[in-house]
């Protein structure tokens, strides 16, 4: 069967998927991960059916890296039989003010996307890690590079720029945007559920250890909360949110911290672990008795209320809310505290829809629909690179 194999690399988690071409499109075949890189490395592997394929563990030293994961992900899967790879996708977060639409990638495509990696510190040298190793050890299979921020191209020049001299916008100082390949697959989804909502105003709120809200007008990214980096808008598992600038500038000139410093605390120590004291899993500060934990949860929920006013106010008003991603899928008392900060825009919760995790979680009386879909970044990427793919060989 010919194959699409797709990548989905962190810092500490190695993802993958993959799909099998049909005249049909796509059929998922293998789920799978390597977690726990450099601490307690695990592969571990299901097939459709979800049967386990794979669990191992690996020795500390033995899967230390990214590379070193990437090498054990692709020694199991050079096991499989029956599969024939004609290419492999890729997520990569910062497509810069260049990529507008997912890329077959070469050279100098790569050349390009490194020189963003200082806009994604946390997420491109990773991302790009598992794109150099199969280039090298498959120069023939089509390596395709699809991005977090394309989704959100397009937006008019008012909604992407900083009021700052025009120069560094034509360098690249604007508002990008993330998490775009799960937009992209909400709204798509939200048209099978919900067609008629999907063609009006909606906002999405992707709610992971990541977290960021999009406002979409049929099925279109009109506005979304982070902006030139992947720190802004709501507070994070490690990263802040919303940051008055004038912090930065007193962490440096008053705190005498460096840029890496700074980088370090931003990007791992800040957000829902810094604030709570305890972790950066939502679970956890659910559990816990902390007043801190407690505090860190009310800040989290009073950010997402204050950015939703915000795309409601881009949107001139909403049809409907989405929670998506880890949180926003399976946690209900976060879904219920949110959705009571939307009650001035006509929300009602329908509590046992929401316990039940249901896909349509308010009331028929509620004036905005609030709704739970599971997003698929990964069938997204599949999606997209079978398209180039496909267009590739016409």
């Amino acid at each position: 069967m010919d194959a699409l194999l797709v990548v989905n690399a962190g810092s500490s988690s190695l993802k993958f998927q993959l799909f099998g071409i049909t005249d049909g499109g796509l059929g998922r075949q293998i789920k799978g991960q390597i977690g726990g890189i450099g601490t307690r490395p695990r592969l571990q592997a299901k097939g459709t059916d979800g049967a386990v394929l794979v669990d191992r563990n690996y020795e500390t030293d033995d899967v230390r890296d990214l590379p070193a994961a990437i090498a054990a992900a692709r020694d199991w899967l050079l096991t499989l039989e029956g599969f024939t790879l004609r290419a492999v996708g890729h997520r990569v977060v910062h497509g810069g003010p260049d990529y507008a639409a997912p890329v077959l990638i070469n050279a100098q495509v790569l050349e390009r996307l490194a020189s963003y990696q200082d806009l994604a510190p946390l997420h491109q040298p990773n991302n790009l890690a598992p794109i150099r190793q199969a280039m090298a050890i498959n120069p023939d299979v089509p390596q395709v590079a699809c991005f977090d921020t394309a989704f959100h191209h397009g937006h008019p020049e008012e909604v992407n720029c900083y009021a700052m001299p025009r120069s560094y916008y034509d360098d690249g100082v604007r508002r990008y945007g993330f998490h775009g390949l799960s937009y992209e697959y909400i709204a798509e989804r939200l048209r099978e559920v919900a067609p008629k909502v999907a063609q009006g105003r909606v906002i999405v709120a992707h709610l992971g250890s990541g977290a960021s809200m999009c406002a979409l007008k049929d099925g279109h990214s009109i506005e979304t909360t982070m902006g030139f980096t992947a720190l802004d808008g709501l507070p994070m598992g490690t990263r802040p949110g919303q940051l008055d600038p004038g912090v930065v500038l007193y962490l440096i000139l008053q705190r005498g911290m460096n840029a890496q410093a700074v980088s370090d605390l931003l990007y791992h120590e800040a957000g829902l672990k810094g604030l709570s004291g305890i972790s950066n899993d939502m679970r956890d500060l659910l559990a816990s008795d902390d007043p801190h934990a407690k505090l860190a949860i009310d800040h989290f929920i009073y950010r997402c209320g204050l950015n939703a006013g915000m795309l409601a106010a881009a949107l001139g008003g909403v049809d409907a809310f989405v929670f998506t991603a880890g949180v926003g899928e399976n946690s209900a008392p976060i879904r219920a505290r949110i959705a009571a900060g939307l009650a001035w825009l006509g929300a009602e919760l329908d509590t046992a829809a929401n316990d039940a995790a249901a896909t349509l979680i308010s009331t028929p009386a509620s004036r905005v629909a609030l709704y739970v879909v599971p997003t698929d970044e990964e069938l997204m990427i599949a999606r997209h690179t079978l398209a180039l793919l496909r267009t590739r060989q016409a």
